[in-house]
């Protein structure tokens, strides 16, 4: 495995909500660990309860605890509850078109068919065409182009046909 791949692997980690992962692969094992960004305590065990003290077993390092933003929530959540949500089947970067030139796939408003291709989610430079699998119309577009996503993360709201 090329160095460039362990930090590309090791930045999707950390952007991500995975707390730990382990990749294997030709005989290589390679396991990150996220920390949780608690600060746990820990008393003096000699020390009487009324005199204990407090210290900080463990400090948080500020590049790990970097929370991702919130997804954005659904205008409104009446709808949300006929509409059929489009989820990211991968961790990764989510792109609207083939290519930076090109029209996105789809808009609001796109017409789509249950083998439509809606995007490409690309993982560690593999670019993985994402279908619609229901019939519909796009509602919204849930994610900006170039964003990471997470596994299962709503993409896009339908309007099923």
């Amino acid at each position: 495995m090329k160095v460039q791949e362990i930090r590309e692997l090791i930045k999707l980690v950390d952007q991500s909500g995975i707390e730990e992962f382990v990749f294997e692969s030709a005989g290589s094992k390679l396991k990150m660990k996220k920390s949780t960004g608690t600060t746990t305590y820990a008393a003096a065990p000699e020390a009487p309860a009324s005199a204990v003290q407090l210290t900080p077993a463990v400090q948080p390092t500020a590049s790990i605890i970097q929370e991702a933003p919130a997804p954005e929530a659904p205008k409104a959540a009446a709808e949300d509850s006929n509409l059929h949500k489009i989820t990211s089947p991968m961790v990764g970067t989510y792109y609207q078109s083939p290519s930076p030139d090109a029209e996105a796939y789809v808009k609001p408003g796109s017409k789509i068919k249950s083998d439509s291709v809606v995007c490409i989610v690309e993982a560690m430079k593999l670019f993985n065409e994402i279908e619609a699998e229901v019939d519909g119309e796009i509602v919204e577009i849930l994610v900006k182009d170039g964003q990471l996503v997470e596994y299962g993360q709503p993409l896009f709201l339908v309007k099923p046909e």
